[in-house]
């Protein structure tokens, strides 16, 4: 399958006090040609859409012309809020969109059931994982003894449906984490001695991860 995989867009950023909008509608503008002329099986966004847990107006609009774009091409999208998004506000709407073939990842409540789609070699399924923290984790099962980022990520894949790698289809998952050994843009603060960073080994039962 081909799959166009974005992530960390960031609408709506400033940087020293300079909007950075308008180059990012540009961009968006052509990613949406690139789209046309590859015509991929689907659009994975992996997180980190906005800039801001609450983004302004200008970015929201740019941002739904864009997931417009690409369902008036009839392309199937996938959207997972990252740390910079609001979860709440990013979910919105997504019971709708569906009849678009726009799938927005909803707040994570310790359930993830996957996307099914179907093509000429069978069966695909793609999980979307929002950011998590361990307090969120902890939430869903506050017996666990969910402490660190990693025991949070670990729980959250373990309790989603079987995606066994091999077996009956293919699967994706699309995330947004810290991974351990991954280098990370001035704009992300990172906890004092990695305690955010999870290892790239829990995601090896999956065909593909799109990470953001």
């Amino acid at each position: 399958m081909k799959f166009i995989h974005l992530s960390d867009l960031h609408i709506g950023k400033r940087v020293n006090g300079f909007s950075m909008l308008e180059d990012q509608k540009y961009i968006l503008d052509q990613i949406l040609m690139i789209a046309e002329e590859e015509m991929p099986d689907g659009v994975l966004i992996a997180g980190d859409v906005y800039d801001k847990p609450v983004p302004p107006a200008e970015a929201v609009q740019v941002f739904d012309a864009f997931l417009t774009g690409l369902a008036d091409r009839n392309l199937p999208v996938f959207v997972i809020s990252g740390n910079h998004d609001s979860p709440e506000r990013l979910a919105f709407g997504g019971q709708l969109m569906k009849d678009r073939r726009v799938y927005m990842a909803p707040v994570y409540d310790g359930h993830l059931e996957p996307v099914q789609l179907e093509d000429r070699y069978g069966s695909l399924r793609v999980y979307m994982l929002p950011f998590i923290k361990p307090a969120v984790v902890r939430r869903c099962c506050p017996e666990e003894g969910i402490e660190t980022f990693e025991d949070a990520v670990r729980w959250a894949l373990e309790h989603m449906a079987e995606h066994k790698k091999g077996e009956d289809g293919r699967n994706i998952l699309i995330a947004h984490q810290f991974v351990t050994g991954a280098s990370c843009c001035d704009s992300e603060e990172l906890s004092i001695g990695g305690l955010d960073q999870v290892s790239a080994e829990l995601f090896d039962s999956f065909d593909y991860v799109a990470m953001g």
